[in-house]
């Protein structure tokens, strides 16, 4: 474990410590598109974010190479190269993009690309567990297609998402820690070795999305860009190849008393097939939507739209931030749910658990404009928004700067004046609400 560690602070580091000169870099290169109409920031942002997390990338794997335990990962596999390949390569797409932005078609090319590069050198699908039918060896031509189809889907559905500020960063390394906990249980605790790729995979993975992720937040001072989102999508796909089409469901069952006991316990054949699916889940949706949203109107699939999930709890009224955590909060729950059920299948709490906070995710959703107020006694501990005297002064205060540039009389000029400013701002204990301007503030 301190093995992984080390190698997920070395990735962190390096990305967070290049990301900064790749900001000026890319300002200086001209990667600062205008803004769009879709687009949900104000003020054009630098890309190529991906640079430094492609950096991050090779610092992890070179640094796991050189430890003890971990290079025998680069001795018995070929998958670090592989995935070393296919990154460089997505990534040198990305990079074109961020600057040039070529066209749709293109980059669905280069990905495809990318995959067969990483299934020439081993790191492809070679069978399947099927629930009720056990483990089935595919052909040299399905497990490349299948490889590829993930790998694509994946990658799309990381791209997909990245909309607001740290959000795929964000839903990727929840994700790839869910993931990570799978695969090393699947490699320490049942000695599985074919596991020790994924596990490598996913340490370097969550690195990378650490390290760029106080860059990232909102405001964010970068953006990853294509060069970025397409890099951790293949990442991200190469861990759940590894798991679901090198590990052999078989070897588990020697753990356990019968193929029938080790379902129900370990659920070693469900698993390895359902995770890699729910790791994406919330990407995947909101790519099936996209596309059957854009199909339906007659657009093509890769046309950008202000339609995803997070464009849309937006609308409903939840801030940038909030919306961010609730992504954050669904990504989580699905993938650590998995998690938590493949260790013990048959416990109760776990559905239980599952369900309330599913419960709580809606209600979370269902209450846009709830904003907490932190208690008087822990008010100087807080932000101001959630104070309740700050936060009516600041409304206030912004009633009066909107009333100003509307051309409307000052607070100390008449009655009149303040009549909207006093009108505008109600409520009890801090809940506050604007009424309607005079018919010159409109």
């Amino acid at each position: 474990m301190r093995e992984y560690l080390l190698t997920l602070c070395v990735t962190a580091a390096v990305t967070y410590l290049l990301t900064g000169p790749v900001r000026k870099f890319a300002i200086v290169a001209g990667a600062m598109p205008e803004i769009r109409a879709r687009d949900v920031h104000r003020e054009p942002t630098p890309r190529l974010g991906g640079i430094a997390m492609f950096f991050g990338l090779c610092a992890g794997l070179l640094v796991a190479d050189h430890l003890t335990n971990l290079n025998e990962v680069f001795e018995k596999s070929n998958e670090p190269r592989a995935l070393l390949s296919g990154a460089a390569l997505i990534w040198l797409i990305g990079v074109l993009d961020d600057k040039f932005e070529i066209d749709a078609l293109i980059k669905l090319g280069g990905q495809m690309i990318a995959a067969g590069v990483m299934v020439m050198q081993g790191l492809t699908i070679l069978w399947l567990p099927i629930p009720g039918v056990g483990t089935v060896a595919l052909t040299q031509w399905q497990g490349t297609l299948l490889t590829v189809a993930l790998v694509v889907i994946t990658i799309n559905a990381v791209n997909f998402v990245d909309g607001l500020d740290g959000l795929a960063a964000g839903m990727v390394c929840i994700a790839s820690a869910a993931f990570f906990m799978y695969a090393y249980r699947i490699w320490y605790s049942y000695g599985i070795e074919a596991a020790a790729p994924a596990t490598l995979f996913a340490a370097i993975l969550m690195g990378m999305c650490l390290g760029f992720l106080p860059h990232n937040m909102h405001p964010a001072r970068i953006f990853m860009g294509d060069s970025g989102s397409m890099l951790i999508g293949l990442v991200l796909a190469a861990g759940a190849i590894s798991v679901t089409g090198q590990v052999d469901p078989d070897l588990m069952n020697l753990y356990t008393n019968s193929e029938r006991s080790a379902v129900h316990q370990m659920v070693p054949v469900y698993i390895p097939l359902v995770m890699p699916l729910t790791i994406i889940a919330i990407p995947a949706a909101d790519l099936i939507l996209a596309i059957v949203r854009r199909t339906w109107r007659g657009q093509s699939p890769f046309a950008a739209d202000r339609g995803h999930l997070h464009h849309r709890l937006l609308e409903i009224g939840h801030s940038h931030s909030r919306a961010v955590m609730i992504m954050y909060f669904w990504s989580a729950l699905i993938a650590f749910g998995t998690l938590a059920y493949s260790v013990n299948a048959g416990a109760m709490w776990i559905v239980l658990g599952v369900v309330f906070l599913s419960a709580l995710g809606l209600v979370l959703l269902l209450l846009p404009r709830f904003t907490p107020r932190a208690p008087r006694w822990a008010e100087a501990f807080v932000p101001p928004r959630y104070r309740r005297r700050g936060a009516v002064a600041a409304l206030q205060g912004a009633v009066q700067a909107a009333a100003g540039e509307a051309g409307e009389p000052g607070p100390g000029e008449s009655e009149a004046a303040r009549t909207p400013v006093a009108a505008g701002v109600s409520g009890v204990n801090g809940a506050t609400a604007i009424g309607p301007r005079s018919r010159s503030a409109r």
